[in-house]
């Protein structure tokens, strides 16, 4: 027998059209989507945290679809039009969130993004890539310099030990909690339910939907699932193969004539740091360290903190001693080829799952597939 009164049983806990695991971006997305596609659809979210725990509100904050070395290695790991198709994916959420969402909303900086070489290639050979990339982005970005030479303003933007330098005019620095604050009140506005606290422990098809059993030992019935846990779906859905890779960030103290604005990457994106006023965030480094950072723990590692502190050292041109006041963790998920999952895990639910890094640009667009594959 339920412990549920029927008030609960009729309100916060009655049948669904659609049921979404998962309150981050990628739930928040698919959620509007829905509603602006189907207004009388009945739409919950359930997310098992206060708020998004993964990678939504613990990201860096960046509104990018690439670096120059990043987008050259994908080419040449997936060809170049798989490459095109998921930067022109990238280039479109990020449009998206603009349209969505204001400027102020999100704190969103149209900063320009920088990409530093160490011991990479020749003159040459870099401005030669650099026009190759224009070439192939020009219809997604509707520019011819998407990629520019910056390598004359290294001197300028307080960095050093690097030799060469790229810049994206296109890139921008956004607010995370602020993106998922104005998408959770969007969702909201449109009639969504969150139900936070709720985790779901396994789900099955019925005759006329789906049941889903929750850490309350509340039995939840809906039409259409929606599994959008990303770096945390083997709990749920072991079979789809999502890697879970830690992201760690460190953030300084405010350093006194800091020079190093903008958005930056390093090593095809292994490497990432942005100014917040006169601090620097800086995360990455999990290519140190594969096999460790293979985990969902949040905890973060003395290892990889310690590399991160080095790399500042190394290249944070600087006469202020750098203090690191505060160190955060997420969880990304990963496919195995680097593709964005979203596909039919039974008759009635759907995956969308494992941005690969890439979450803040890819969801809102892969929200628009999810939805069509639902409706």
């Amino acid at each position: 027998m339920s412990l549920l009164s029927l008030w609960e049983q009729e309100t916060y806990y009655t049948r669904n059209d659609v049921t979404i695991i998962g309150g981050g971006l990628m739930g928040l997305w698919t959620a509007i989507e829905l509603k602006l596609q189907a207004p009388s659809l009945s739409v919950t979210i359930l997310e098992r945290h206060s708020t998004p725990l993964g990678a939504s509100t613990r990201n860096a904050g960046f509104a990018c679809f690439g670096s120059l070395t990043e987008l050259l290695f994908d080419e040449s790991k997936m060809g170049t039009d798989e490459m095109l198709r998921i930067v022109a994916m990238r280039y479109k959420g990020i449009q998206k969130i603009k349209a969505f969402l204001s400027e102020e909303a999100i704190a969103l900086d149209p900063c320009g993004g920088y990409e530093p070489l160490k011991n990479y290639a020749g003159a040459e050979l870099l401005n030669s890539q650099i026009h190759y990339l224009n070439g192939l982005l020009k219809p997604i970005t509707g520019t011819g310099q998407s990629f520019i030479n910056a390598t004359d303003r290294l001197g300028y933007i307080g960095l050093k030990n690097f030799d060469q330098l790229v810049y994206n005019p296109l890139e921008a620095g956004i607010h995370s909690g602020k993106l998922v604050n104005g998408l959770t009140a969007l969702a909201l506005s449109k009639g969504v339910k969150i139900l936070n606290g709720v985790t779901v422990t396994e789900f099955k098809e019925t005759g006329n939907g789906i049941e889903l059993l929750t850490n309350q030992s509340v039995l939840l019935k809906t039409g259409k699932l929606v599994v959008c846990t990303n770096g945390f779906t083997s709990a749920l859905l072991p079979r789809l193969n999502i890697e879970p890779a830690r992201g760690q960030i460190i953030l300084t103290a405010p350093i006194a004539g800091l020079k190093t604005r903008g958005t930056f990457h390093f090593d095809e994106g292994f490497y990432y740091w942005r100014n917040i006023g006169n601090q620097i965030l800086l995360g990455g480094a999990r290519n140190s360290d594969f096999v460790q950072e293979r985990t969902t723990s949040l905890e973060g590692s003395d290892a990889i903190r310690n590399i991160l502190k080095d790399f500042l050292h190394r290249h944070l041109d600087t006469d202020q001693p750098i203090e690191i006041v505060q160190s955060w963790s997420g969880i990304m998920g990963f496919t195995p080829d680097k593709h964005p999952l979203c596909q039919a895990v039974s008759d009635n639910a759907v995956a969308a799952i494992a941005c690969n890094g890439m979450g803040v640009a890819l969801t809102p667009v892969i929200a628009e597939t999810v939805t069509k594959m639902i409706l």
